[in-house]
């Protein structure tokens, strides 16, 4: 007489071949979330401190510090404001939307 094998062997292994993918998408959104935080608090910085040197007349370093990262910007002045809006992309290949910011200083400040 044979007997039927009707244990669980292998489950385990068919679980854990499923749960893996699911857990490195999970990682990688982390990872993409982590990376547009900082390029996000990097891109205010850098936009803040170009708008401080276009109200300084610096134009050359304003732009050179912006295209250090990577980042494009937009400049306006208007009632003796110079505001400096920039944008860059999320550093990873991640699905997630490009970061921006948005600066003001005062225009002929010292």
């Amino acid at each position: 007489m044979r007997r039927v094998l009707l244990d669980e062997r292998g489950s385990v292994t068919a679980e854990f071949a499923v749960a893996v993918p699911a857990v490195i998408v999970v990682l990688a959104l982390g990872v993409g979330v982590l990376g547009s935080a900082a390029t996000a608090v990097r891109l205010q910085h850098v936009s803040a401190e170009s708008a401080r040197l276009l109200g300084r007349g610096d134009d050359a370093r304003a732009f050179a510090a912006v295209g250090e990262i990577g980042a494009s910007m937009s400049v306006s002045r208007r009632n003796g404001l110079v505001c400096v809006d920039a944008s860059a992309p999320v550093p990873l290949s991640v699905p997630l939307p490009p970061v921006s910011a948005h600066a003001c200083a005062l225009e002929g400040g010292e």
